[in-house]
């Protein structure tokens, strides 16, 4: 069983920063990848980045610049920067982490952002 827990959400202002936090937990877990989605209220969920375990990382267009996904060295745990907040980043954030050497994504429970304007 592998599970999934974010935590690091709430509520700030415009141009504020927050910090996203995302651990993967699991006896067989040993992760390709980790990221970031987000839903908002009335959208699909969208790709926010996410960290290989090679070290590359990728990011939607409307964040680059802005925010910033790391890991640990060690542990199945990453974090997402997020600087410069927009009110249209409010979302609720859902990790995703993906199982080395097979198709498996786990998704975590979601942490809600909400950006005041």
């Amino acid at each position: 069983q592998v599970q999934v827990v974010e935590s690091g959400g709430g509520l700030v202002q415009a141009g504020d920063s927050l910090r996203l936090s995302c651990e993967a937990s699991g006896r067989t877990f040993s992760p390709y990848s980790m990221g970031w989605f987000r839903q908002a209220p009335g959208k699909e969920r969208e790709f926010v980045g996410h960290i290989r375990w090679s070290g590359n990382t990728a990011y939607a267009e409307s964040v680059k610049g802005r925010f910033t996904i790391s890991r640990h060295k060690t542990k199945s745990i990453v974090h997402l920067q997020m600087n410069s907040l927009k009110p249209e980043d409010t979302a609720v954030y859902y990790c995703a982490a993906d199982q080395a050497g097979s198709m498996a994504r786990y998704w975590g429970q979601g942490t809600q952002v909400t950006v005041s304007s």
